[in-house]
């Protein structure tokens, strides 16, 4: 499947395609799953900012160890907090507490400040983990690795055949698109535009629908049988080992100072 791809289209984000690795691209795909994993779970079940703000730096030195273009990345991490920035706006005037300062009739706390600084933190530190250490595998590398793991044949398949197609969808919504423009349609707040676009998402529906068993026929010609060969051998070594203890002792010191912070 990995042979279909365009070099653009091998990496699973979009931060810099072949530029992307440095000290972290011969680590073992399998490892930097699990290192993600296991980050995510300790960042996530922290809740005291100097603790967050330590995993935050982790992640930034794992983002200079995998020498990412720095622009793209954090237009990236912009994305995603765009989705959050209403509750993180609003925490702070919902949460109960101690007033900090009042708008209006709204009165903020200084508990919702640190909830709202404490969830924008959390969630940085995570995604640019996963950008790191995940976003930066192609699909075929990462379907290897999640069928090493064992993880279920079935999920795995369908990631891959997700992010093979998905491009492909989105080149035939705007071929859709641009013979509709063709045709004069202007978007506008009519019903007829919303009957277009009901039209433009139902036809992607149908294409998608007899793409996919056209597919299935050819993959059928060609011997598949419900199973994907792996061609790909990975295998455990120094640089893994390292990669993995020095992770797992950062995350541990990161819990220690978690569990004493919370005793006293």
């Amino acid at each position: 499947m990995g042979h279909v791809l365009t070099q653009a289209q091998k990496a699973l984000r979009e931060t810099g395609g072949d530029r992307a690795g440095g000290v972290l691209g011969g680590v073992d795909p399998r490892a930097r799953i699990l290192g993600a994993c296991a980050f995510a779970l300790v960042t996530v079940l922290c809740d005291w900012l100097p603790v967050l703000l330590a995993a935050l730096a982790l992640a930034s030195m794992l983002l200079i160890l995998s020498r990412l273009p720095l622009r793209p990345t954090l237009r990236r991490m912009a994305a995603m907090d765009g989705f959050i920035l209403f509750l993180l706006v609003l925490l702070p005037f919902t949460a109960p507490g101690d007033p900090a300062f009042a708008i209006w009739a709204l009165t903020a706390t200084w508990q919702g400040l640190e909830q709202a600084a404490q969830i924008a933190v959390t969630a940085n530190a995570v995604v640019l983990a996963l950008l790191v250490l995940v976003g930066t595998m192609e699909p075929v590398t990462l379907g290897h690795a999640l069928s090493r793991l064992r993880t279920p044949e079935r999920l795995v398949h369908l990631l891959m055949f997700t992010i093979r197609y998905i491009e492909v969808l989105r080149a035939e919504y705007l071929r859709l698109r641009q013979a509709m423009r063709a045709r004069g349609f202007r978007p506008a707040n009519s019903l007829h535009s919303y009957r277009s676009l009901g039209y433009l998402v139902g036809m992607m529906l149908v294409r998608a629908v007899e793409r996919s068993e056209r597919v299935l026929g050819a993959m059928k010609c060609r011997g598949f049988s419900g199973r994907i060969p792996l061609l790909e051998t990975l295998r455990y070594g120094p640089r893994d080992a390292a990669f993995a203890g020095g992770l797992a002792l950062m995350l541990a010191g990161l819990s220690a100072t978690e569990i004493a912070h919370a005793a006293f």
